[in-house]
């Protein structure tokens, strides 16, 4: 490492167990992500279990992939991409009204 990239070096820990430092973006959504995540049971440990879980569209679909060209991929893959960042921008719309309509926050008996 040069003597400039040493000197940009950051050795600072930052604590972020802190709510009141690093506050939840949308209140509730940590605690719901947690009750509601994957457990590692419900993935497949081998290849032939996740193959049985295939449906026959599944099956066309990685042939269509497989059949098309380089340039063919990468347009479809940027189809997706722009297709993934429009459900992004409507999740975080939906998010939003779910926080001012106060639909995650948690109910304190």
């Amino acid at each position: 490492m040069s003597d400039w990239e040493q000197r940009l070096l950051s050795l600072e820990k930052l604590d972020r167990s802190s709510p009141e430092l690093w506050p939840e973006p949308i209140p509730g959504v940590t605690e719901y992500a947690a009750r509601n995540a994957l457990s590692s049971s419900s993935v497949p440990k081998n290849i032939e279990s996740l193959q049985s879980q295939f449906t026959e569209d599944d099956y066309k679909l990685l042939n269509y992939y497989s059949t098309l060209s380089k340039e063919s991929l990468i347009q479809e893959l940027k189809k997706l991409h722009d297709q993934a960042y429009k459900l992004g921008l409507e999740e975080a719309k939906e998010m939003t009204r779910g926080r001012f309509l106060n639909i995650l926050s948690t109910r304190k008996k």
